[in-house]
């Protein structure tokens, strides 16, 4: 039969199911077997042959005959699973009932009354007379996840048959150990089978079904409450699933050991076409979806264990239900962390490969995937980070963030790529580890649409949020505090800063403590308090190797000088907020010195009129993201209650912050219109706290003899003071050191809910061929266009 006969016998079925107002009964094969029997279609076919309209009609007006579709196409996925599809037919069924279903579960999702229909079971639908009773009572969701489960690792439908011999002694699908069946080498596993175009594609379709069975999450509103957990995942992920070891390694193992440059031949990708690509993609974002858990109320996943044999430790405690949780956060072997942290670098920097070797390799477009993935890594699996931090790899993952930080600066649909690349240096910068890392040489020169500079990671990472502060969307306001908390957290440990990135933080130094801008929110001055905070770990620490800081601060002296004599009187505060009437630019791009961009860069472009975003919820601030540790002289980080941080001496936002409301109120009055106003009490509360003692100390001492220099020797030239400098010493003339304060991330119900919106209206978007949610009615997010 062709192709078009086919489609034309679908689409009938299609139509008498609509246009039938009586029910059809289950047992009338003739009439269900239309719609996967005799029929070949691809599912963007399918898409197109059963409209939403119809979909949602069927609901409406015949729901008894919509519930047998779904019973009658869960009941093939199983019957296949059980007979393990050996011919082409069966094969065949099995494909056209998935694609069937990944059509019309949204529709089951979006409404209410409908939710429930899956976690019933199907009263008076024998399975044949064969069938033990308790097989019937289970819902027909569960029996759905574990038909695909089972099929994943069905033998020539989805994995290699290891039967060299004719169909009648083909492996029985029930003691196959599907561990002996993982789809590639990688974690726990070390043989990798012989690719297969039809196992990809087949494995593809499945995966397809299975993330939108997961998907009913989004069409439940975005709330605060984790015991909202997903009922098909922690299904899927449970002992329930004898399957749930070996899918859980093929899909990580498929997705790192992914190499989109074609085998390592330039410009390969050309020549074949890439059926792994599909495959990656999908494995990445059911990866993504079955770690979303909440690990602020449970107890901790991480296990530190002994090294054992096997990929996975078997120490208790047991950790997580969720068993792929529970496995990510075992993994423990020094091959396995290399083999995730390779995988993840190579196709991290895909995209920069693309700049500078254009076409070379096939552009890949999962990155914000990957970057979840690098995440919930990180944060379930405490070993892996360590084992980041040890060597200079975690740089490999660094430029890629700091890549598509810079690129989508300025684009308003990409806001929340922003927040996971940043979120993930957070993370990282909370170990001391990352800042000495740092301090290598910065020699890969990916184009980049900033100023050209010779140093180490550290210059490139300020030179990159320099750059966003001052051009970003002005939707990233709210990352301002987390950009400077990282800089804050790696500034003990920089060794020596480029001047291009010391006058970049003057530069915000001036932008931040102009007085209009400290006095128009009730938050802006704590940007000034992470920058002196800057100023004086690098001073106290690490004074030696920075002399083009020492002398950036020198030059621009007037600022502090401008800061420690702030004005506070109503008079001066008014006048200031009358300024920022006529200057309404949030910080000015001017006299930041930019100098030439790298060559070969793009500038950030903004979205193109018309692309769909969708909305995110917002994150918590700064000191609900992050709890302050202090380093002690070995090293060691002591967690601090936040009790200590009400110290003044700590002069940091976190004192405020655990400032009552009443208090604040109490400072600053409202106005009529209900909007806050600056108060001279509000501005003495905080201006008293401005850790400016050490910096002024320094320029005591060292202005005078600056200037001593440059008259004796009647200099203008930059170079002979920087000499000076690199051999100055303020030892013993600066105040006694303060305590090294880190912001370490923690986890909390805020950011569990950003990550579940960012992480499925990422997904939303990228699944447009076939579109599985257009125009479903989700809750979780809203779809916008730009």
């Amino acid at each position: 039969m062709g192709n078009a006969d086919s489609k034309l016998n679908f689409r009938k079925a299609v139509i008498q199911l609509t246009t039938k107002t009586q029910p059809v009964e289950a047992t009338d094969d003739a009439f269900w077997d239309q719609f996967w029997a005799d029929t070949a279609t691809s599912v963007q076919d399918v898409f197109a042959l059963v409209p939403a309209a119809e979909i949602r009609a069927v609901r409406e007006e015949s729901p008894s005959n919509l519930a047998t579709l779904c019973y009658k196409a869960v009941e093939k996925l199983v019957q296949g699973a059980e007979s393990g599809c050996h011919s082409e037919k069966e094969k065949q069924i099995i494909l056209n009932c998935s694609r069937l279903l990944t059509r019309i579960l949204p529709y089951i999702f979006e409404d209410p009354d409908w939710r429930g229909f899956f976690w019933s079971t199907v009263p008076g639908a024998g399975r044949g007379g064969s069938d033990e009773e308790d097989e019937n009572a289970r819902p027909l969701a569960e029996s759905l996840l574990l038909a695909i489960a089972d099929l994943l690792f069905c033998p020539d439908f989805a994995v290699q048959s290891h039967r060299k011999s004719t169909v009648d002694t083909a492996e029985d699908i029930h003691s196959i150990d599907s561990c002996e069946y993982i789809w590639e080498a990688g974690v726990g596993f070390a043989h990798s089978p012989q690719p297969n175009y039809n196992h990809d594609l087949n494995r593809t379709e499945l995966l397809k079904l299975l993330l939108t069975c997961f998907s009913e999450a989004m069409y439940l509103p975005p709330s605060s409450d984790s015991s909202n957990a997903n009922p098909w995942v922690q299904f899927f992920c449970s002992t329930e699933n004898r399957h749930a070891l070996p899918l859980f390694t093929s899909l990580l193992n498929i997705v790192c050991a992914y190499d989109p440059v074609g085998y390592g031949i330039p410009y390969n990708h050309l020549l074949f076409s890439d059926y792994r690509e599909p495959l990656v993609e999908e494995a990445a974002q059911v990866l993504i979806v079955t770690l979303d858990y909440d690990t602020s109320t449970s107890s901790n996943p991480t296990v530190d264990g002994t090294t054992t044999g096997t990929a996975m430790d078997d120490v208790d405690p047991p950790g997580p239900d969720n068993l792929f949780v529970n496995y990510l956060s075992r993994i423990h072997r020094e091959e396995d962390f290399q083999f995730i942290l390779k995988g993840v670098a190579r196709l991290l920097s895909n995209p920069l490969v693309q700049t500078y070797l254009p076409n070379s390799a096939k552009k890949i477009q999962f990155h914000q995937e990957l970057l979840v993935l690098f995440w919930k890594l990180c944060d379930f699996n405490k070993k892996f980070l360590f084992f980041v931090l040890k060597s200079s790899d975690v740089l490999d993952i660094l430029v890629p963030i700091l890549y598509f930080l810079n690129d989508a600066r300025a684009d308003q649909s990409r806001v929340g790529l922003m927040h996971i690349g940043v979120f993930i240096l957070l993370l990282l910068s909370g170990e001391r580890n990352f800042g000495v890392r740092l301090n290598k040489p910065y020699s890969v020169r990916v184009p980049m649409d900033i100023p050209v500079f010779t140093g180490t990671h550290a210059d490139l990472l300020i030179v990159v949020f320099h750059k966003i502060i001052t051009s970003g969307h002005q939707r990233l306001q709210p990352l301002f505090d987390c950009l400077l908390t990282i800089i804050v957290n790696v500034s003990p440990y920089l060794k020596s800063l480029s001047m291009v990135a010391a006058n970049k933080l003057l530069h915000l130094l001036e932008a931040f403590s102009t007085t209009w801008f400290l006095f128009s929110t009730v938050q802006n001055h704590h940007l000034i308090f992470f920058l002196l905070e800057v100023f004086n770990n690098i001073i106290q620490y690490q004074f030696d190797g920075n002399s083009n800081l020492v002398y950036a601060i020198i030059r621009k002296r007037n600022v502090f000088h401008q800061l420690a004599n702030l004005p506070t009187d109503a008079q001066s505060i008014q006048k200031a907020l009358q300024r920022k009437k006529k200057t309404p630019e949030p910080i000015s791009r001017t006299n930041s010195q930019d100098g030439l961009s790298m060559e070969g860069s793009r500038p950030a472009a903004p979205a193109e009129p018309g692309t769909l975003k969708t909305s995110l919820v917002a994150t918590p601030g700064i000191d609900k993201l992050t709890e302050k540790s202090q380093v002690s002289e070995d090293g060691t980080m002591r967690s601090l209650e936040p009790e200590s941080s009400q110290s003044p001496s700590e002069g940091s936002p976190a004192a405020e912050a655990s400032q009552s409301k009443r208090d604040r109120r109490r400072l600053s009055s409202a106005s009529l219109s209900g909007q806050w106003m600056p108060t001279s009490d509000w501005v003495l509360s905080w201006k008293s706290k401005l850790p400016l003692q050490t910096i002024m100390r320094l320029l005591q001492v060292l202005v005078p003899q600056v200037e001593k220099i440059c008259i004796d020797k009647g200099l203008t030239d930059e170079s002979e003071i920087l000499k000076f400098l690199q051999h100055g010493t303020l030892v013993g003339l600066l105040p006694v050191p303060h305590p090294i304060l880190i912001r370490k991330y923690q986890a909390n119900l805020g950011t569990a809910m950003w990550f579940r919106t960012y992480m499925w209206g990422v997904i939303y978007l990228r699944n447009v061929d076939p579109p599985i949610w257009y125009d479903t009615d989700v809750k979780l997010f809203e779809i916008q266009r730009v």
